[in-house]
């Protein structure tokens, strides 16, 4: 499972994208879990980079979901009409 840290704005972003795409890579299975349930201070950067990361992780054949979305991140997704692609993992 790979984790977000406690703040992903937009200048963070680029290096946490880059540290879930070298985590990718060691993640064996059919899934790759996100855990976004340390995150607390966001802002739309923290949707960006989850939208990329799961399309990095499909292009590599494996599915994507998120554990732990914080419901403000959650309703934002539901504003911008992407919630479906931010599906949540099957326990």
């Amino acid at each position: 499972m790979l984790v977000l840290p406690q703040e992903l704005m937009q200048g963070q972003a680029t290096a946490c994208l880059r540290m879930l795409v070298q985590g990718l890579r060691s993640q064996s299975g059919p899934q790759v879990v996100v855990d976004a349930s340390a995150l607390t201070r966001f802002d739309s950067s923290a949707l960006a980079v989850l939208l990329e990361f799961r399309r990095e992780s499909l292009a590599a054949g494996k599915n994507f979901a998120i554990r732990g979305l914080p419901a403000r991140l959650g309703d934002l997704a539901t504003l911008y009409g992407i919630i479906e692609l931010l599906p949540s993992e099957q326990q």
